[in-house]
């Protein structure tokens, strides 16, 4: 029997062995949690309940590929359902991409206002401002809304922001072909104005509300807006809120294959995601 007892004496003491050396130190620092994953998130949000783009696939394609680029990740999605806040605090910023109609309920609404409030990004890409006509809270968001475009040709784009990320790369003037919107306001006085058109390089008019069932009415704005920021969102107890990019043009399926659009969408994307200086302070 001495020797069954022994080698249970010997295995208890082999346990105990074990286990200090696998225990933690008194005093010693406890593991340390895994370092946050860099970059940051960019939800796509591309539903319509209107006209519909073509373009939609080159878009949520050239921003992945974007993403990719420069080191954040993008997720796309036609499913209002993603917009609740807990969801949504997942991300920086969200693009809403040629969407029309109405396409958020009442709680999805109060779920996206909380995000911009409370400090989240938005970027709107051209049909964007024909999006949400009975939310004012998504007018003063995206800045203007839609009125009007003639058919698609070609005009001359004014930079009138070389310092801002989204135009820093863009010419003084160049031209381009797409379909240029008129807006029902003009948005310049709460906004800083990156890129206007020249309104006597092309033909506002004829355009959309000379179509049968429509009040004719002119595209021509004099002063002629086409992309800009803003930070008119107030935060919460007087925190900064979140920071509005937006840009007319994307139309066209062949401007997400240009590099001076896919910079451009960059430097907005950037600039709504808080990731860059940018002065969006308005232009009067």
């Amino acid at each position: 029997m001495a020797p069954m007892r022994i080698r249970l004496a010997l295995i208890v003491v082999l346990v105990a062995i074990i286990a200090l050396a696998g225990a933690v130190p008194a005093g010693a620092a406890a593991p340390k949690p895994a370092p946050e994953e860099e970059g940051f998130d960019v939800l796509v949000f591309s539903r319509t309940t209107g006209f519909r783009h073509v373009s939609i696939p080159f878009g949520i394609e050239a921003i992945r590929e974007i993403g990719a680029e420069n080191g954040f990740r993008v997720e796309a999605t036609e499913d209002p359902a993603q917009f609740t806040l807990g969801n949504l605090r997942r991300f920086e910023a969200v693009v809403w991409l040629s969407t029309t109609g109405t396409v958020l309920d009442d709680a999805q609404k109060r779920a996206f206002m909380k995000f911009v409030r409370r400090g989240g990004g938005y970027v709107g890409i051209h049909s964007a401002a024909d999006t949400e006509y009975d939310w004012p809270f998504y007018g003063r968001l995206v800045g203007a809304y839609f009125l009007s475009h003639p058919l698609q040709q070609t005009a001359t784009i004014v930079n009138e922001a070389p310092d801002h990320p989204a135009a820093a790369h863009i010419e003084g003037s160049f031209t381009t072909f797409d379909e240029f919107y008129s807006f029902r306001t003009n948005p310049r006085p709460n906004v800083r104005v990156l890129l206007s058109i020249d309104e006597s390089s092309y033909s506002p008019d004829p355009n959309t509300t000379n179509l049968p069932g429509g009040t004719p009415t002119s595209g021509i704005m004099g002063d002629h807006p086409m992309s800009w920021c803003h930070d008119n969102n107030p935060g919460r107890r007087g925190k900064p809120g979140g920071r509005t990019f937006y840009t007319a043009l994307g139309h066209e399926n062949y401007l997400y294959e240009l590099d001076w659009y896919r910079d451009h969408l960059l430097g907005g994307i950037l600039t709504a995601a808080k990731q860059v200086e940018a002065n969006c302070a308005p232009t009067g």
